[in-house]
């Protein structure tokens, strides 16, 4: 897990729509992935957030989104967004540490008003957002922490050891 964070940018394209591109699957058509990463290391962002066509936040070009805000977990619905392994457990781990955890709609300037975000990903496991489009969200949050602590235990404990080369 990174500790520190990463700063993201907001989109100026729009997610695809499943009418088009459905991004609840993997696929070979990446461009709308792809423009959007280009944007963010042009401003040199980690990831750039995506809006989907009405503007609601849906996750970034690489990672699924969530924010904090009353001690609470808020995460888009998984309509415009692929509906990550990482973020399923997340999920899960809300339940069992007794965090409120809603799936709905955010806007960006709940986002931008949020106590604490982070993405999630295979790769990067649960990585806090510490700023959005210039606007500091901070340093990683006490929610953040106890949900990344879980998902380390977790992770720990699934899957297989591989042999040592």
């Amino acid at each position: 897990n990174n500790d520190e964070g990463v700063r993201l940018v907001t989109a100026a394209g729009r997610r695809n729509s499943p009418q088009c591109v459905d991004s609840k699957i993997h696929h070979c058509n990446l461009i709308n992935n792809i423009l959007p990463k280009i944007q963010a290391n042009l401003y040199g962002a980690a990831d750039a957030l995506m809006l989907d066509p009405e503007g609601y936040v849906s996750e970034t070009n690489a990672t699924n989104v969530f924010m904090v805000k009353g001690g609470k977990v808020f995460t888009p619905h998984a309509d415009y967004c692929l509906p990550g392994v990482t973020r399923g457990n997340v999920l899960d781990l809300c339940k069992e540490l007794g965090i409120e955890a809603i799936e709905r709609r955010i806007s960006l300037a709940e986002f931008h008003a949020a106590d604490e975000a982070f993405t999630t990903g295979t790769m990067g496991g649960i990585t806090p957002i510490v700023e959005l489009d210039g606007r500091v969200i901070g340093s990683r949050g006490p929610i953040t922490k106890r949900i990344q602590e879980a998902y380390q235990k977790l992770t720990e404990t699934l899957g297989y050891r591989l042999p040592d080369f």
